[in-house]
C-alpha cells in the first residue's frame, strides 16, 4: 500500500509510482522550492502544486496528460482566426508578467496556487535558462501567454493565461512551433481538465509518462534556442 512520504533537506524523492491513489498522485509533503529541487522533481515527472495555505505538496498523477509537439497547431478555425489577427509573439520576453498573469484568478470566486513564493521560485529557473514564458502581445500590451519548464526534450508545462479570446491558444500554438522546429519530443501538462481535453491532450498511463521522460529528459538541445526572441506564427 503506498504511503505519502515527508521530505527532508535532501533533495531525493521517492520513487512517482510511490504516490497516492487517493487524492491520486499526491507523492509527497514539505521540503522546499530551491531550484535543485524543482529541477529534480521535473527530471523524475513530479511537481508541485498546493495552495498557500498549505505545506509544499509533490505530485505524480496517473494517468498523465500530454501532447505530442504539434506542427502547425489548432482546429482550422483557430489557424483561421490566427492568420488573421494582427497580435505578436515573443519568447522569454516578460516571464513575470507572465506568471503573474497565471496566477490571477480567474473570477472573483477562485482563488490562485501561483503564490509569490511559486513565482519567484519559477523566476529563479528563468534566470538559470530552465524556465521559459511564451507571449501574445496586442500592440505594447500582454493579452496571452504561458510558461514551463524545459527538460531536455519534454517541455513541462505549468500554466497559460488569456485576456483576449484566443489568446492562451495561440501561445500554445507558438509553443508547439517552437518545440517542434527543435527537436522537442513531447509537452508535459500534469493534470488532465476539460480545456486540455479541448486543446487535444491525451492521458498517458503514469508508467508510459515515465517510459517517454526517462527516454527524452536527457536529450541534449542548445539552450540559445531560449535566448529572448520575436517569432513569427508559421502555417
Amino acid at each position: 500500500m503506498n504511503s505519502l512520504s515527508y521530505l527532508n533537506r535532501s533533495i531525493g524523492f521517492p520513487p512517482p509510482e510511490h504516490a497516492l491513489t487517493d487524492p491520486n498522485g499526491l507523492l509527497a509533503i514539505g521540503g522546499d522550492l530551491q531550484p535543485q529541487r524543482l529541477l529534480k522533481a521535473y527530471h523524475e515527472g513530479i511537481f508541485p502544486w498546493f495552495n498557500s495555505s498549505d505545506p509544499i505538496l509533490w505530485w505524480s498523477p496517473d494517468p498523465r496528460a500530454v501532447f505530442t509537439p504539434t506542427y502547425p497547431f489548432g482546429s482550422k478555425s483557430l489557424l483561421k482566426f490566427l492568420k488573421k489577427s494582427t497580435w505578436r509573439y515573443t519568447i522569454n520576453y516578460a516571464f513575470l508578467d507572465v506568471v503573474a498573469g497565471c496566477s490571477a484568478p480567474r473570477s472573483a470566486q477562485d482563488g490562485t496556487w501561483i503564490s509569490a513564493e511559486i513565482q519567484m521560485a519559477y523566476y529563479e529557473l528563468h534566470l538559470q535558462g530552465k524556465a521559459h514564458s511564451i507571449e501574445v502581445w496586442d500592440g505594447e500590451h500582454l493579452v496571452g501567454g504561458l510558461y514551463g519548464i524545459a527538460v531536455g526534450g519534454v517541455f513541462c508545462g505549468e500554466s497559460m493565461f488569456h485576456r483576449q479570446t484566443n489568446a492562451s491558444k495561440a501561445a500554445f500554438a507558438i509553443l508547439n512551433q517552437h518545440v517542434v522546429q527543435h527537436g522537442f519530443k513531447l509537452i508535459d501538462a500534469q493534470v488532465m481538465n476539460p480545456h486540455l481535453v479541448s486543446l487535444g491532450a491525451k492521458a498517458l498511463p503514469r508508467h508510459d509518462f515515465l517510459t517517454l521522460l526517462h527516454r527524452y529528459r536527457d536529450q541534449s538541445i542548445s539552450p540559445s534556442i531560449w535566448n529572448k526572441q520575436e517569432v513569427l506564427i508559421e502555417f
